[in-house]
């Protein structure tokens, strides 16, 4: 910005210069007026243009807004740099998306906020895990069907204001039909916080490409109860199997699962254990290298 200033004091004087050399009683022929003028115009297109390259150099320009980084009263850091995130859709590209919380097919029943767009994201590490298990699934005719990822805490923070609603029980009867809404945050189902908003954590299931479904689970994605606990055995001897194909190959490969639910896996040596991202799901959220 010093540049800058120096630049208008340079006009400034050198216009008020030019007018006071043509106003004195100096006698010059038309000739010599022509030659003063080409000279003064040479020497400012000369210093315009060194003034411009400083500014250019010296980052005269506006600078693009930091990223922030916050921390709570209880110790918990938030953040909106997505730089070390990637699209699932690019890193993982047989991964098939069916983002739940995009649509309104949710336990909530509408949107989430935070969800601008149908993608997934997660952090480099966790996608190029999830690439492994990917890879691997293909060979024995599986896709990876992903429900969520990355998750901000907008999201989370929506669910808690749901949470707190006693009368928003429109899906009940599909997502958690043996609870009482009032006990889902006492019970852990709704938290404050969630894993996801740390960007290494998965739900997902398998599509199975020879009969081109889903494989079935014995439960559905984001059911409460204990039906989603992954060693449930009060489902057929195919479904649980299926759970530990899934849950095997995770594991194999990196991540941890969830004792409560069948579907949900991080990173064991997830990058960012203890901090919370905040920027929305979409994919104007990461950066172009």
């Amino acid at each position: 910005m010093e540049i800058r200033r120096y630049f208008y004091l340079y006009f400034v004087f050198g216009s008020m210069l030019g007018v006071r050399c043509f106003t004195k009683k100096v006698r010059f022929s038309n000739k010599e007026k022509v030659k003063i003028m080409l000279k003064i115009r040479k020497v400012t297109s000369l210093l315009l243009c060194v003034l411009f390259s400083c500014c250019f150099v010296l980052g005269c320009t506006t600078a693009p807004a930091p990223q922030q980084k916050t921390m709570t009263d209880q110790g918990m850091l938030f953040s909106d740099d997505s730089s070390d995130f990637v699209l699932l859709a690019e890193a993982v590209p047989d991964a098939i998306l069916e983002i739940r919380y995009y649509s309104t097919y949710n336990f909530v029943g509408d949107r989430i906020k935070g969800y601008e767009q149908p993608v997934a994201i997660l952090t480099k590490e966790a996608a190029a895990a999830l690439k492994n298990v990917s890879d691997e699934l293909k060979t024995k005719g599986y896709r990876l069907k992903i429900f969520d990822a990355y998750r901000p805490q907008m999201a989370v923070s929506h669910f808690m204001s749901w949470a707190l609603d006693p009368n928003d029980v429109r899906m009940k009867k599909y997502f958690y039909p043996k609870l009482e809404k009032n006990t889902l945050f006492p019970q852990g189902y709704i938290a404050e916080h969630s894993g996801h908003s740390r960007g290494s954590t998965v739900d997902l299931t398998l599509f199975d490409m020879n009969l081109e479904k889903e494989v079935d689970m014995g439960g559905t994605f984001d059911y409460f109860g204990e039906l989603s606990h992954p060693d449930y055995t009060k489902i057929t001897k195919q479904q649980f199997n299926n759970r530990m194909i899934l849950r095997d190959v995770m594991l194999k490969h990196g991540f941890k699962p969830l004792v409560e639910e069948w579907w949900h896996f991080t990173l064991k040596d997830e990058p960012y254990p203890n901090t919370y991202f905040t920027f929305p799901v979409s994919s104007d959220s990461i950066k172009v290298k």
